[in-house]
């Protein structure tokens, strides 16, 4: 029998979260190393089919949908009843979902009742030749070095992943194969009343095609009116450095970073901001990084395509000007 790796998505009816669909790529380029299957599971409530079928583009041998009222709202009982369940009769080898608030939700109780070991905020997974174990990468001691992680003695081997770190591959031809299932998983003493959009929502940083981001290079809170103007220009959402978001030049939603948002955009802008381990860590997947800092020993220089040494206060304005 097949070995099998699962993605534990997520759904908002309408909608299959990005994050899905690149850790289906992932698991797929996975599974090619050990001959396992990959299941996309999707619990939700009233989860459209048309996003589904995409997710046999992106790598998925099946899909499980547990459609189910109980699923409308993140309350994490019901959540951990049904993906316990459906785990034990698959009994996986391999289970991804995302470090988003529902993961990291749901995943370390789920990692408790399975007596499993969990890796949170990988951003890169790997099979080890000869053991065909997980290889689980992540930051550690504050983003000043990268662990690799194995959990060899007990299974399912578990780990969430950052939004925007892996890339979405539509290159797969797999059968669509979509089941349904369900399980009775009682009363919760939980009872959502509301479901309130966060500020990390409505400004939506992770699937922002530009991003402007101002770091403390700028001096003080009132410098941040030159990012605002030239995202304005670009049509570009505003990110920060931690810097910024500690001073309180400008709220924790919009920082990027390894205790921010991960991001990849297709250009993103570092003004002002050294380029720090950690806020790397956020943004270093994107298409184009432009760099615009004083100091010609910024580590965001490394990772730039394109850098421009100079004072951002008559670097920038001249920008704004040309747009």
């Amino acid at each position: 029998m097949r070995d099998k790796i699962i993605v534990v998505g997520e759904s908002t009816g309408q909608n299959v979260h990005h994050v899905t669909y690149e850790l289906s790529s992932k698991a797929a380029e996975l599974a090619k190393k050990i001959d396992a299957k990959v299941i996309v599971l999707l619990p939700g409530y009233t989860i459209n089919r048309i996003p589904i079928e995409k997710l046999f583009k992106t790598g998925a041998d099946k899909v499980v949908v547990i459609d189910n009222e109980n699923l409308k709202f993140l309350n994490d009982i019901h959540f951990v009843r049904n993906i316990e369940a459906f785990l034990k009769e698959e009994s996986p080898k391999i289970v991804l979902t995302g470090a988003t608030p529902q993961g990291r939700s749901i995943i370390p109780k789920l990692a408790i009742k399975l007596g499993a070991g969990l890796t949170a905020d990988c951003t890169e997974l790997d099979i080890e030749d000869g053991t065909n174990l997980l290889l689980q990468t992540r930051p550690a001691f504050g983003g000043n070095l990268m662990a690799t992680i194995k959990t060899p003695n007990r299974l399912p081997q578990m780990a969430t992943v950052r939004p925007k770190v892996f890339k979405i591959n539509e290159t797969y031809t797999k059968e669509v194969n979509i089941e349904y299932r369900n399980y009775i998983d009682g009363n919760s003493d939980i009872k959502i009343i509301e479901a309130v959009k966060s500020m990390e929502e409505l400004i939506n940083l992770a699937d922002a095609d530009i991003i402007v981001s101002g770091g403390r290079g700028l001096g003080k809170k009132e410098n941040f009116s030159l990012i605002y103007e030239l995202a304005d220009k670009l049509g570009a959402a505003v990110g920060a450095s931690r810097p910024t978001v500690d001073a309180e030049w400008i709220s924790y939603a919009h920082q990027v970073g390894q205790t921010g948002t991960t991001v990849s955009p297709k250009i993103y802008f570092a003004i002002g901001i050294s380029g720090a381990i950690q806020h790397q860590v956020g943004m270093k997947s994107s298409d184009y990084i432009i760099a615009i800092n004083k100091d010609i020993n910024a580590p965001i220089f490394n990772i730039a395509d394109y850098g421009i040494v100079g004072d951002l206060f008559e670097v920038v304005p001249k920008l704004i000007k040309k747009l």
